[in-house]
């Protein structure tokens, strides 16, 4: 029991990867069922099967096209997929036969939305959440009766009847107020009786309750919304690495596993391209104080990383991790004529904003004559257009000379509350990086003095992340 009497409350989210195979789902099972046996209440929110959301979402635009051959396969492969998991692990009688009933009714509406997007010709972003939400609908249904057969009293839930969100179609905000009385209404009953609710990640609904979906990768941030709601004393989320690494294994094969992160610390990784994590993830947990802790389904045993409020316990090293982002564009604004003009960084921002485009990382030098952002590769054309549009008079009139992209660059962000606290580390980052002859094109960093970030060339993009892990690994063997 916790201080207050109340039974302990944990949250657990598998990834696609966790409950993707017959023996993936197995392991996922016995780790409910383990886990229950300390956690008087349990809430576990599962993903789409690997690879599902993709071929969802695929399917939908090809049937915009008029594909119906790729959407008959994409249908068999759906069918299939679950099949081999019912049939493996879900022992033969009646719930083996109502979670395939269910399943195959699941993908009759797959049929009948790709048929209707094909009559269209054309995926709504509200379609495409329709869509995209099968995935989780059906894994959900498939994953409660594996651990019922383990033993164990589990019950699915949609999340359609949880989490209230606005109507930003396949990026929705949640609703908190609504979703705390309807966490509170639907799972409390459910968790007193002993019962495990398993809960569909990734998706939630608006007040009309039309089907939204949170962002790919949403079902960490779905993990986290429902500790929120129930007040859960910690949320732990099953991937298929030991927690978050120092860097990309694929990348930095001696990459480790940082044992503490603080809030900010994991909020900068996520930004910055570590794929671990949905970077709102931690949003719901920080006002709490809830603990995050990132786990390998495959390696239980290893106590991956645990993501904490403050920094006391999160070990000695100033830089935690390096991350980068690939498959940028360096766009630059210059000329003389904007020193002291005010809003020429606004109507810059709103033009990339009217392409539907994020900004990645801003930095201006104080002299106001060059003002540089980065974007993502893919949208760095129409971005320019909307920019040379927005400036027209102003090119024309010289007082700003050009507005131009560099070829791909990445981002390289270093991640440390340490550096707060400790004088020189740009000093340190930056010698590294020169005596390696790395060029670095652009830098920022905020107040928080959390990160620090560097645009660098393409081509010098590993060159730098094992440059500055060796920063952290001879920090680590300092301070064992």
């Amino acid at each position: 029991m916790t201080s207050d009497n109340k039974p302990k409350t944990l949250v657990m989210k598998f990834g696609g990867t966790s409950v993707g195979t017959p023996q993936a789902m197995r392991q996922a099972a016995e780790i409910v069922r383990q886990t229950k046996m300390d956690w008087p209440n349990l809430v576990v929110v599962t993903s789409a099967l690997a690879g599902v959301t993709n071929l969802l979402l695929e399917s939908a635009t090809r049937a915009s096209e008029g594909d119906r051959l790729f959407v008959a396969r994409a249908a068999d492969q759906l069918q299939r997929m679950h099949e081999e998991i019912i049939t493996t692990l879900i022992p033969a009688g009646n719930r083996r036969a109502a979670v395939r009933s269910e399943c195959d009714a699941l993908l009759d509406e797959f049929n009948l939305l790709c048929q209707a997007i094909a009559v269209l010709g054309e995926a709504s972003p509200r379609a495409l959440d329709a869509v995209a939400s099968l995935g989780e609908r059906m894994s959900v249904r498939v994953l409660a009766a594996v651990i019922e057969s383990l033993g164990v009293d589990a019950q699915w839930v949609e999340a359609t009847c949880l989490i209230a969100t606005n109507e930003t179609f396949q990026s929705a905000y949640p609703d908190m107020r609504i979703t705390v009385q309807q966490c509170r209404q639907i799972l409390t009953p459910m968790l007193e009786a002993g019962r495990v609710p398993v809960v569909t990640g990734f998706i939630g609904a608006t007040e009309r309750g039309a089907i939204t979906t949170l962002g790919r990768g949403g079902s960490d941030y779905s993990a986290a919304i429902l500790g929120a709601a129930l007040n859960a004393d910690e949320v732990w989320i099953w991937t298929d690495v030991d927690g978050v690494l120092t860097a990309d294994p694929r990348l930095i094969p001696e990459a480790r596993t940082v044992p503490y992160l603080t809030y900010r610390e994991m909020g900068e990784l996520a930004y910055f391209g570590a794929k671990v994590l949905h970077p709102k993830t931690v949003l719901p947990l920080i006002e709490q104080g809830i603990r995050l802790r990132i786990c390998n389904t495959f390696n239980p045993q290893h106590p991956g990383t645990w993501v904490v409020k403050n920094s006391r316990n999160c070990g000695s090293g100033v830089i935690k991790a390096v991350t980068a982002i690939r498959k940028q564009r360096l766009i630059t604004i210059e000329g003389r004529g904007m020193i002291g003009v005010p809003g020429i960084a606004a109507r810059a921002f709103q033009a990339v904003a009217s392409t539907g485009t994020s900004v990645s990382l801003i930095s201006q030098a104080s002299s106001e004559q060059s003002l540089c952002f980065t974007i993502p590769e893919e949208a760095f054309v129409r971005v320019l257009q909307a920019l040379h549009t927005t400036f027209a008079h102003e090119l024309s009139a010289r007082d700003i000379d050009r507005i131009w992209a560099t070829e791909e660059v990445a981002i390289v962000t270093v991640v440390g509350e340490g550096m707060i606290h400790t004088p020189g580390v740009a000093g340190q980052v930056f010698s590294a990086l020169g005596e390696k002859n790395i060029n670095v094109i652009a830098i920022a960093q905020g107040s928080s003095e959390v990160s620090l970030s560097l645009v660098v060339a393409a081509s010098d993009t590993e060159p730098a992340v094992r440059t500055l892990h060796n920063l952290i690994l001879r920090a680590m063997s300092n301070h064992p």
